[in-house]
């Protein structure tokens, strides 16, 4: 079987790199931009960072700001809705994942109208045309949404996410400016970093894993093992790094999958409207203690990308709570709250339904069956 990679026609990487969107706009010969934002962004000015560029080329743009944390099915088609009113041909999507997601969204029904639904687009989804032509711009060092061919959406008369796969839906362009990100808050910092962690272990550990997207994965592991603190900080260095650490885990994990800890996280975001990157973080010593024996010696290269010294003389069962114990520290180190007190024992059951049916289940090195999962749920109560 071959292995596949999707990534970005082009990306731009650095401080200042949100210069590169006008010469972009103007290649692609656009007229008129949808920028998908959400409100916060516009009220701190971080949107107006992209449209000033826009307002002194004279480039048309609407500004769609009706999105959500864990974007819903309504914000996709009041998006889809206010793009057709307005005539736009292309999309600039800046934000985090809930931003960027909605964005893929509305780009891939305006091309694809049959899946207006939306809930239609969930697991491989069979699209024919590739979405509205996008630049993503993320503000957040975490989701890596603009290099990935996956969103997630919301049901919330279901209260469910369901997560889309498409390589339809990736972004033409992506602009990975960490000045961008420094508006955020360090809890915010924290979340969204760790949930690149996972993303980069999952991706790592998951069952279609290969030498290509290992070595985006172990690197992304040993960037954000360097820079998440600082990051948190606002210290410029770390925000730099964590920039880049999060992108290349998109590379790696958006083509292979993820794991049982995401399909977790995507549950209890959908019922207790949990932070997704929270939620992420702290499965994630939990989940890593679950998959120990089932990812041969990869421990191994996990807790020498996270700094830890003498792997090469520890036995099998050292380097594993090596590797476990320093994303713990980790986590601690950052502010990760280690339990959830929204949890009740008479939600268990949807919960751990609702996780195995997560489309990124079946990618868990280690079968997870309906015992197992609910005891991890219950280890966070």
């Amino acid at each position: 079987m071959a292995n596949r990679i999707v990534l970005n026609t082009v990306s731009y990487h650095g401080s200042g790199a949100i210069k590169e969107i006008v010469p972009e706009v103007q290649r692609g010969g656009y007229k008129h931009i949808f920028v998908a934002t959400d409100p916060d962004l516009i009220r701190f000015g971080v949107t107006g960072k992209v449209t000033s560029l826009l307002d002194e080329a004279g480039i048309k743009y609407t500004i769609y700001s009706e999105i959500k944390p864990n974007p819903t099915i309504e914000n996709v088609q009041n998006g889809v809705k206010a793009f057709r009113e307005c005539g736009a041909d292309s999309i600039i999507a800046i934000g985090g994942g809930s931003s960027m997601d909605t964005a893929k969204a509305i780009g891939i029904i305006i091309t694809n109208p049959e899946f207006e639904d939306v809930v239609s687009l969930e697991g491989v989804s069979p699209t024919k045309n590739h979405a509205v032509p996008t630049i993503a711009v993320p503000t957040t060092a975490g989701t890596a949404a603009e290099v990935t061919i996956n969103y997630v959406i919301t049901d919330t008369a279901k209260e469910r996410k369901f997560v889309c796969v498409d390589t339809n839906d990736i972004p033409a362009v992506a602009i990975v400016d960490p000045d961008m990100m420094s508006s955020m808050p360090a809890s915010l910092t924290a979340a969204t970093g760790m949930d690149a962690l996972t993303h980069a272990i999952e991706g790592y550990t998951t069952k279609a894993a290969w030498e290509l997207t290992d070595m985006f994965h172990l690197e992304a592991i040993r960037l954000i093992s360097q820079n998440l603190r600082s990051a948190v900080k606002n210290e410029p260095a770390g925000r730099e790094g964590m920039a880049l650490a999060q992108y290349i885990a998109g590379m790696g994990f958006s083509n292979v999958g993820l794991g049982i800890d995401h399909s977790m996280a995507h549950t209890l975001s959908a019922h207790y409207d949990t932070p997704h990157g929270v939620a992420c973080a702290m499965f994630l010593p939990i989940t890593l203690e679950y998959n120990r024996d089932f990812c041969g010696e990869r421990y191994r290269e996990i807790a020498r990308a996270m700094g830890v010294e003498g792997v090469d003389a520890m036995s099998p069962d050292e380097y594993k709570d090596a590797a476990i114990n320093a994303v713990r520290k980790l986590s601690e180190d950052v502010g990760i709250p280690k339990k959830n007190e929204k949890i009740r024992e008479e939600d268990l059951d949807q919960l751990t339904k609702d996780a195995l049916a997560d489309a990124c289940c079946p990618g868990n090195p280690r079968e997870a069956t309906y015992d197992d999962v609910i005891a991890m749920f219950r280890q966070l109560m």
